[in-house]
């Protein structure tokens, strides 16, 4: 059944997930606060609106069968967090309450976790973050909760540190040089690829239960050593140097160090990875960081 879907936040995963909808034959429509042409060349209708300011909702189309939410505030502060997070969501469930879709989608994260002790960690595990950030997540997903208990079908996709083309915060760390071990490297890191999570996405959209919580990570997670040192091997470089405790990045994050459990994604929405750990995913930015730049052509190009 071809469904009319509204992507808010149409960027680095908002855009392929509105071109596969597209292929797949849905109407997709783009909500971003500026006007793209990127949208149109996909097949999504852009939207032009801003939801942490309802009054420019107001005006738009709401008959909607699926929405996703995955706008990104790119990092900021605390008070940005909570305009688009929390004052975000808020404002979409207003605005769509005299129509509620059949499902709506919440990429929030998997920083909602503050467990520091290596320990798997499932939906069902206590958040209690640390980080002033995450814990406005934490109450962005109450929101979407306590509206799922109201009727209204949200669903919330906890999502690992994304990577993929041009994408990948510590693989372009150590291909800068600026990359450093904490401590004994111990720290798992928790991953998902963007092609993986547009798939998980649309997993959700099909067959995920309205009010439920699924954890959106690969199925390794890895230690920060182990994954620089399979780095380090396959572009044959020297291992980043090691610094004590990263207090730093501790403090802006929160300690934590767990492992994400993908066990629910996988058993109830069924569904099945692309790239099942790092090495898979990064094989192919790795292949295209090693290929050869082509020589400019030796003709100018006309205007």
């Amino acid at each position: 059944m071809n469904m009319r879907v509204l992507i808010v936040g149409c960027g680095y995963v908002g855009l392929p997930l509105g071109a596969e909808l597209v292929r797949q034959g849905h109407e997709v429509f783009g909500l971003r606060r500026s006007a793209s042409e990127e949208l149109r060349a996909a097949g999504i209708t852009p939207l032009n609106a801003d939801i942490t300011q309802p009054d420019t909702l107001a005006q738009l189309p709401r008959h909607f069968d699926w929405v996703v939410n995955c706008a990104a505030s790119g990092g900021g502060s605390a008070e940005d967090y909570r305009k688009l997070y929390l004052d975000g969501n808020r404002n979409l469930i207003a605005w769509l309450a005299t129509s509620p879709p059949k499902k709506l989608i919440y990429t929030s994260s998997t920083s909602v976790y503050a467990q520091n002790d290596g320990s798997w960690v499932t939906e069902q595990s206590p958040t209690q973050p640390e980080a002033a950030t995450a814990r406005i997540l934490a109450e962005s997903e109450e929101l979407l909760v306590a509206a799922a208990r109201n009727q209204f079908s949200a669903i919330i996709l906890r999502v690992a540190g994304i990577y993929g083309p041009q994408r990948g915060h510590a693989f372009k760390q150590f291909l800068s040089g600026e990359a450093r071990i904490e401590g004994g490297g111990t720290r798992f890191l928790n991953m998902i690829h963007r092609d993986d999570l547009i798939g998980a996405i649309i997993a959700a959209l099909e067959r995920g239960a309205p009010g439920e919580i699924y954890n959106v990570a690969d199925n390794e997670p890895v230690t920060q050593l182990k994954f620089f040192e399979w780095l380090a091997a396959q572009l044959n470089r020297p291992l980043p140097p090691k610094v004590a405790g990263g207090e730093e990045l501790q403090r802006k994050r929160g300690p934590t160090n767990k492992r994400v459990s993908n066990a629910k994604l996988r058993a109830q929405l069924k569904y099945s990875f692309t790239f099942p750990d790092f090495r898979a995913g990064y094989a192919a930015e790795i292949a295209q960081f090693s290929r050869p730049v082509a020589p400019p052509p030796t003709q100018p190009r006309g205007n």
